[in-house]
């Protein structure tokens, strides 16, 4: 009856991703990844054509010179990572996710030497993240498949992709053990069906076509491509706990479009809506259960899609599961028979709108607000799953800048965080196990969906725009006092008043 609102040890804290915030996307011997050649991963018209060289052994690049791609430089993390990070210190950060840009350490991919120079930049954020008091939290590859292993492989479609990941993942298990304690293989995997480029690295690989834009896919390819993926998962676990028994090993989603309600109690919604949450359950169901679900199979015989399966894959997959679940929560969604649904970097869209919602994140992005989603989504996955849970990205973009005293008023940040904080200790009290809360991301970064600086989710600005101007000085916003004081207090105080 007494029990803490949150546990002592709760990891709080923030999150970002190499491709969004380190820049340096060529330098100290890093080859082009798949995020590196698209400006936005919410629509595939930004994205470059890529052929391959058979002369330099590489491919050639052909950017859009009307298109800014501001990953590149992004915010320039890579040489200022020390600043930022003493900022999240200051807030008192109990924890940091980042990830490793698979292109650093093997450029191509399908090196058999790591590079040197990659490894040393991510000893010295990992030591720095340790030095100020947090713990390092550490995603393989988010959205980061080495070009090369598409342009030359065709990405996860391709059975040898699953070595490569192999030989990356046992280089970095070993060179941070005992550094590291909680790892992730896949950022929001589970977007593989909706985004392949980006998730499962996949495009269009046929003679007719040798530019490799990225194409449509069979549903057969989707799958061989996930099957792929979840063999790699499992033979990280195996490596993790090979070679530190004291670390765990997850799987990381995009878990908003789980918060999916039926339009009503029609059972054709009703099982529409069910339907359309397997598609990202589907991928927890394997990484966490172990094994292929019937309703997966269904698919596989109606559609023609089974997958080739190698010898002694499901029993790896069945033996080397995930130790906790990681996913991100943004916003919910409604199912209508009558209308098309989607998933994007945020979530599920589409559908009808919500009316039983207080509003919506700003122009143009517009996504709905809704805190009591979190509670029903870990829920539902301690109901499933009985594990471990993280969440590992929640947060609001919003259009700002400072006013003419310097200031960055931002309390409907404030108000979202407030609000999903409360769901989240509702949802401890429920009974789910949740290892920490991580706001995406603590310091303005370039959008992941929409390549821009102007969707800004951070407790710190970074002088950056849209046009790539800017000088980059780091800004305390309103709110960076408040999640301090979240984070002081233990999530139990939660008013803003004072702020504002």
């Amino acid at each position: 009856m007494n029990r803490q609102l949150f546990p002592s040890d709760f990891l709080w804290g923030g999150a970002i991703a190499a491709n969004q915030a380190e820049g340096a996307w060529n330098l100290d011997g890093k080859l082009p990844s798949v995020t590196d050649v698209m400006v936005g991963i919410g629509t595939d018209k930004d994205t470059p054509s890529i052929k391959f060289n058979k002369e330099t052994g590489i491919y050639d690049l052909n950017f859009k010179p009307d298109k800014v791609y501001l990953s590149h430089e992004a915010v320039d993390f890579y040489h200022r990572f020390e600043e930022d990070l003493n900022l999240m210190k200051e807030m008192g950060f109990k924890a940091f996710r980042t990830s490793i840009s698979w292109a650093r350490i093997f450029p191509r991919g399908d090196e058999d030497i790591p590079n040197e120079k990659g490894l040393a930049f991510y000893d010295r954020l990992i030591d720095c993240i340790l030095e100020n008091g947090m713990e390092p939290i550490i995603t393989l590859s988010h959205y980061e498949t080495p070009l090369a292993l598409v342009a030359e492989y065709g990405g996860w479609l391709d059975h040898r992709l699953i070595g490569f990941f192999e030989r990356y993942a046992r280089v970095v298990l070993k060179r941070y053990k005992g550094k590291v304690k909680y790892w992730m293989t896949f950022n929001e995997v589970n977007n593989a069906y909706r985004m392949p480029f980006v998730a499962a690295g996949v495009a269009s690989m046929t003679p007719q076509n040798p530019e490799y834009p990225v194409a449509d896919l069979t549903e057969a390819d989707v799958f061989q491509a996930n099957h792929h993926l979840f063999v790699a998962h499992a033979l990280a676990v195996k490596l993790c706990h090979e070679i530190n028994p004291k670390a765990k090993m997850g799987g990381m989603y995009s878990f908003s479009s789980l918060a999916t309600y039926p339009k009503n109690c029609d059972p054709n919604n009703v099982l529409g809506a069910l339907n359309f949450t397997r598609k990202s359950y589907f991928y927890a169901d394997v990484m966490t259960r172990g094994s292929y679900p019937g309703y997966i199979k269904r698919i596989w015989r109606e559609t023609n899609s089974h997958p080739d399966i190698r010898e002694g894959e499901l029993e790896l997959i069945e033996n080397y599961t995930s130790d906790y679940i990681a996913f991100s929560y943004y916003r919910s969604a409604v199912y209508d028979k009558g209308t098309e649904m989607i998933i994007n970097t945020g979530g599920a869209a589409g559908g009808v709108e919500n009316p039983y919602l207080e509003g919506t994140s700003p122009e143009p992005w517009k996504w709905p607000i809704d805190p009591t989603g979190l509670r029903y989504v870990c829920n539902m996955l301690t109901d499933r799953y009985q594990l471990p849970l993280m969440i590992v990205e929640n947060g609001i973009g919003l259009d700002e800048d400072p006013d003419s005293s310097g200031l960055i008023q931002d309390e409907p940040r404030m108000k979202y965080l407030k609000d999903h904080i409360e769901q989240l200790r509702e949802a401890v009290q429920d009974g789910s196990d949740i290892l920490g809360y991580l706001w995406w991301g603590p310091f303005d970064i370039v959008s992941a969906g929409t390549g821009e600086m102007k969707k800004r989710y951070g407790f710190v600005y970074v002088d950056r725009h849209n046009d790539g101007s800017g000088t980059l000085r780091r800004l305390k916003k309103q709110s960076f006092g408040y999640y301090k004081q979240i984070i002081a207090t233990n999530g139990e105080e939660l008013e803003y008043d004072h702020f504002v």
